[in-house]
């Protein structure tokens, strides 16, 4: 048997010998580019790509076959991605970012009309200041409303969460995505202390039931399993849940809420920080009807719809890979009325002026069955 170094030796001369045939491979393909160019025709062959993953399949042994069909799909991509760039298609989407970056003022608004859900002391109504210096904010009982009330026009912009560093997604947003028109402008991390909550001179041994909302309630899950005795209640917000204990007559009910909603309702801190985890963050977002950009926009999200067949998430995103561009989250939720079908929403971090941010959006189009631009924005720190 040869020592490690002969065989690295050995695999070094193979890998340039693979990089001159890659070099050489890519010269051919933009040929193909150039000529689908000057014709008129599309970057995608689908037929194309069968037939040759066929015949590959058939020149390799067995052990080796899904090794070379992964191997050559990569392949198939960072071609497809490189004629895309090199015959860019007029994109209304594309068209419509530049215009929205040109527009779009420096500074991001100090003072508007906001769209929360809940009511004062809500944590939404916390993210609205810190996207804001002076937020006028109209309350809204659902999340759906807040949508309801920026894509009617009722308010500028709309706060809403999206996950949770405990507790996960906020499904029932990412399922109101589908359904309204808006963009994402800003997002912010709000850190998130919840506290047991009562009317003062209540003891914690005196409580019976517990108010809040679900993601609090699943946030605050191991202190809520070491009470006895106690039933927990879901109510749309943790603000409307510390109003409604301010507004009883009944000395054994709580709330789960931030120090905030005590001040605002008079009411006493049974116990701090409640929740499992004290690095507890949500995650807002900041909507608008309209597409702005603001400087510095370094993140983007899109909603994606795949093809119902074998390796199509796996297209989209080699597709992120083949451009190097990172993906900070990716969120499937089921598509309605749709059985067993799903859209994809993906986090990328890219700041919108770098190249590869243009290659990706003019060209995601070829690798999936539809795509929806929601937005570039930064996060507030």
């Amino acid at each position: 048997m040869e020592d490690l170094a002969t065989i690295r030796e050995r695999i070094d001369a193979i890998d340039d010998q693979i990089i001159a045939l890659f070099r050489e491979r890519m010269a051919a393909t933009n040929e193909v580019a150039a000529y689908k160019g000057a014709h008129g025709l599309p970057v995608l062959d689908r037929a194309r790509e069968r037939q040759k993953l066929a015949d590959v399949a058939e020149k390799v042994p067995d052990d080796l076959r899904d090794y070379a069909i992964v191997l050559f799909n990569l392949l198939f991509e960072v071609a497809r991605a490189n004629e895309a760039t090199l015959t860019p298609q007029k994109s209304e989407l594309v068209d419509r970012i530049h215009a929205a970056i040109a527009d779009t003022p420096d500074l991001f608004p100090q003072e508007a009309f906001v769209a929360c859900q809940g009511v004062e002391g809500a944590y939404s109504q916390m993210a609205a200041d810190r996207f804001f210096k002076h937020p006028t904010i109209a309350y809204f009982s659902t999340f759906e409303g807040v949508f309801k009330a920026v894509e009617q026009g009722f308010c500028s912009y709309g706060v809403l969460p999206l996950e949770n560093s405990t507790a996960g997604t906020v499904n029932q947003v990412y399922d109101l995505m589908a359904s309204y028109d808006f963009h994402i402008c800003r997002t912010v991390r709000l850190k998130v202390d919840h506290n047991l909550l009562a009317k003062p001179g209540v003891a914690l041994e005196d409580i019976r039931h517990i108010y809040s909302h679900q993601q609090a309630i699943e946030q605050c899950a191991d202190f809520l399993a070491s009470l006895s005795d106690v039933t927990v209640h879901i109510v749309e917000n943790t603000a409307v849940a510390a109003k409604m204990v301010a507004q009883s007559d009944d000395p054994t009910v709580a709330a789960l809420g931030s120090r905030s909603c005590a001040t605002l309702y008079d009411l006493s801190i049974v116990k701090r920080g409640v929740q499992d985890m004290g690095n507890n963050y949500t995650r807002f977002a900041c909507i608008s009807k309209n597409l702005e950009i603001y400087p510095g926009a370094n993140r983007t999200s899109l909603q994606v719809v795949t093809t119902d067949e074998p390796g199509a998430l796996y297209k989209v995103l080699a597709r992120f890979y083949s451009f190097d561009i990172n993906l900070s989250k990716l969120e499937s939720r089921p598509l309605p009325e749709r059985d067993f079908d799903y859209s994809f929403y993906f986090d990328m971090d890219c700041p919108v002026s770098a190249p590869e941010f243009w290659r990706l959006i003019s060209s995601l189009g070829d690798v999936c069955e539809e795509f929806r631009y929601l937005g570039s924005y930064s996060e507030v720190l």
